[in-house]
């Protein structure tokens, strides 16, 4: 048998299930997930090997109007997967009908891959209602398959699977067969970190704030650890560190336990907020960030 590979794109709007569907195709969470919309900043490929096959999923921005230069550069990220892909995935929020920006929508209609259109969160839904979503989604995008799925529950999963599969091109691996993503520890360092951030703080805190690891020192029985908080105000810092330093000790706690599991060794982690009121426009720290090339 032939082997066959391919970019499988995840595409949609803020919240609607994105991170958690790659995760859920991946069986392990390489996405953090959260109720609050834009959790996701990065594109993050997760591969999945098998023996015939290798499907790089690849977790996008949710797709905005940008409001800063974050935004863009987030944006051009999706633009991206809009190109390389070998099929998409679009990811619609049965419980929100915020339409996607025109100029999103009609690249995708206008794609030369296939696209399938997933209609996430039935489990929230009664079937009348998801008949009439399922419908008008059909008339919307009638060159593509229109798939009734539960990211959370996994509903559909397995049907998925199976089509892309199908679907996939015959292509050699792009990755090393025991790679599971593109992304590396430190990445996820700072994921973890920021993911319990926006678990954890209200309002515009989590939108403001950026988590960047400043060193890594792997030990024998310990990997030590240093990150700094990057917010946008000083008003901001004093949220993160909380009276007496409570705050930022909880949020040291939870993640620490956190990055123990993820990496099955014990850390040591420090943490530490300092305040860059333009990071989100300038493009000198977006580049420090790892948001432009």
């Amino acid at each position: 048998m032939s082997f066959k590979s391919g970019y499988v794109n995840i595409l949609g709007n803020p919240n609607a299930g994105k991170s958690t569907l790659m995760n859920k195709l991946l069986g392990q969470a390489l996405s953090i997930t959260n109720a609050k919309a834009q959790t996701t900043r990065h594109r993050i490929l997760g591969i999945l090997n098998g023996e015939n096959y290798q499907m790089v999923f690849s977790d996008t921005p949710g797709i905005i109007i940008p409001a800063y230069k974050l935004h863009q550069s987030m944006m051009k990220v999706v633009n991206e997967a809009l190109i390389d892909a070998d099929i998409i995935l679009l990811v619609i929020d049965a419980t929100n009908d915020t339409p996607l920006p025109e100029n999103a929508l009609v690249k995708i209609k206008n794609a030369k891959v296939p696209v399938y259109v997933l209609i996430n969160k039935i489990d929230l839904l009664d079937e009348k209602v998801l008949e009439d979503i399922v419908a008008r989604n059909k008339r919307e995008f009638p060159n593509s398959d229109v798939i009734p799925i539960s990211a959370k529950t996994g509903f559909g999963a397995k049907l998925l699977l199976d089509l892309l599969l199908k679907n996939l091109p015959e292509n050699p691996p792009y990755f090393d067969q025991n790679d599971l993503t593109d992304r590396t520890t430190r990445f996820f360092v700072s994921e973890i970190i920021r993911g319990n951030i926006l678990k954890y703080y209200d309002k515009e805190i989590p939108y403001s704030v950026e988590v960047v690891v400043e060193s890594y020192e792997e030990l024998p029985n310990i990997d030590k650890i240093n990150c700094n908080i990057i917010v946008s105000r000083d008003s901001q810092k004093g949220i993160i560190i909380g009276n007496q330093g409570k705050a930022i000790k909880q949020l040291g706690i939870k993640s620490r336990r956190e990055i123990e599991g993820f990496l099955g060794k014990k850390i040591f982690l420090g943490l530490f907020v300092k305040v860059d009121k333009d990071w989100r426009e300038n493009p000198r720290a977006l580049k420090n960030f790892g948001y432009e090339d």
